[in-house]
């Protein structure tokens, strides 16, 4: 809509406020919420919000400015106007970009913005037009939550009705019915009820999605105990899906929270049992037409193969990016169909880089990218994902031959000895990140400013944190020594 046009869609729809959102540095949505009459009792279109912007304290922005140099400026971007779902006052949604107060400039660390020249960079590079991307976020919903820490002490707590581990539970202390059907460990992907509990909820979610523009094509329990599952929603374009990424999130922990649950995108939250991903489906667009299918291995292109060459080759680094938490780490270990392995497949989960055959359609080709989690943030995540592809088209790059043979997970360590891996830690893919990031630099898209305060900031703020305090298991193994 344009902004007269939202003019007019508010007065229909009785809007009482306007709800400013924008991402942080590392993907977690903020806002700020003025009444109705800020967003439409202005003179001019050049004085208006839609040109005038919300100033804001860029320095109480994870990632954002220095106290010097704090005032920045949210632009509303009208394209992205809603009615929000969870709001009990009729309110207008809208995602800002960020700019700089005194030169007007795009701000460098918007990660909107990231995606943004992403895209462009696709069509300057006279590879393609467009950049379609298919993320499957998935996560945990769970009844309770409890951890602290301080100096002397740390605990964490997970709960759910529908763990295994509640089998046991007296349900007279529960005030709850204990029947028994319950996903053990790794098997929840996915039987029906009784076993799964939360159709309707999910069902719920993609009523609100599809409300508020996301298409979605299914939804499942995934494979771990306790309430893990999956929406997936149709492909879009590149920063289109990093909006609808954001709201996704916003939508699953909302619904939750109305049904007295939690839902969390953390990526391990249980131990011995799946983790959360956010396999990512990638391919280049041209005039309509996939650049991605062709008469190659599993039905892909040249350019296709050279893609998948950049992702394997670039690996350790996008992983500082797209799985950016120390609890990633817990989840990239082998055997939890979470890929280490910097290899391509057609059908094998197993391998970092997979190449889907649900379909002979040309149109379908694509090639999934697997190590990624929900923790990450969408834009940035997307954004680096396809700079590595496109280092890897723009140099021509051989990828080798498929691995098919076998679960990557039983080779023997010394048919491993050859094959690329992700880092085991954050801190191994922050190092391979600060080695290699000339492909995210290429056409501006990201920026040095970008890559530097992205690393110091996840030393200081996760590896440090969680290097210096004693784990509680720890206790377990040395308290006697």
């Amino acid at each position: 809509m344009t902004p007269e046009e939202i003019k007019s869609f508010c007065a229909a729809n009785n809007i009482r406020f306007v709800d400013v959102k924008f991402v942080d540095l590392f993907g977690l949505w903020q806002h700020i919420t003025r009444p109705i009459h800020e967003l439409n009792d202005w003179s001019t279109f050049e004085r208006s919000p839609w040109r005038a912007g919300y100033g804001f304290d860029g320095s109480s922005i994870r990632g954002f400015q220095k106290i010097e140099e704090s005032d920045m400026l949210l632009v509303p971007d009208p394209d992205s106007a809603m009615i929000d779902p969870f709001i009990q006052s009729p309110t207008l949604s809208v995602i800002a970009n960020v700019e700089d107060p005194v030169t007007r400039a795009r701000y460098s660390r918007d990660p909107r913005y990231v995606a943004e020249k992403a895209e462009a960079y696709v069509k300057s590079s006279g590879v393609g037009d467009t950049v379609y991307i298919g993320p499957e976020l998935e996560f945990f919903i769970f009844d309770e939550v409890r951890f602290g820490g301080d100096q002397h002490s740390a605990f964490y707590s997970v709960d759910s009705d529908e763990g295994i581990w509640n089998s046991g539970a007296d349900a007279t202390l529960r005030g709850d019915l204990n029947q028994g059907y319950r996903p053990r460990y790794k098997e929840g992907y996915f039987p029906v009820s009784p076993h799964d509990t939360q159709t309707d909820i999910r069902n719920e979610m993609v009523e609100v999605m599809e409300a508020c523009g996301i298409q979605i094509e299914l939804h499942h329990h995934e494979v771990a105990t306790a309430g893990q599952g999956e929406i997936d929603m149709r492909f879009d374009t590149l920063k289109k899906m990093g909006d609808k990424s954001m709201l996704y999130k916003y939508i699953v922990k909302n619904v939750a929270k109305r049904h007295g649950k939690v839902a969390t995108f953390m990526p391990k939250p249980l131990y011995q049992d799946n983790g959360s991903g956010m396999h990512t489906h990638l391919s280049i667009w041209r005039d309509g037409q996939n650049l991605f299918a062709g008469n190659e291995y599993a039905g892909i292109s040249k350019m296709c193969k050279h893609y998948i060459a950049g992702l394997i080759r670039h690996g350790k680094a996008l992983m500082a990016i797209a799985a950016p938490t120390t609890n990633s780490y817990k989840r990239l270990v082998p055997g939890y169909e979470a890929p280490v392995n910097l290899v391509y497949s057609a059908r094998n989960r197993s391998a970092a880089c997979r190449i889907p055959l649900v379909s002979p359609d040309p149109r379908q080709k694509r090639v999934e990218f697997r190590p990624p989690d929900p923790a990450s943030n969408p834009y940035l995540t997307f954004a680096a994902i396809f700079m590595a592809g496109m280092d890897g088209i723009l140099n021509e790059w051989d990828p080798g031959e498929p691995l098919d043979r076998t679960n990557l997970f039983e080779l023997s360590p010394e048919e491993l000895e050859n094959i690329p891996t992700v880092a085991q830690s954050l801190e191994g893919s922050l190092q391979a990140l600060e080695a290699d990031h000339d492909f995210l630099l290429k056409g501006g898209v990201f920026t040095p400013d970008l890559i530097q305060t992205w690393l110091e900031w996840k030393y200081e703020n996760d590896v440090d944190p969680v290097r210096m305090r004693p784990h509680p298991h720890e206790f377990h193994l040395y308290f006697d020594a």
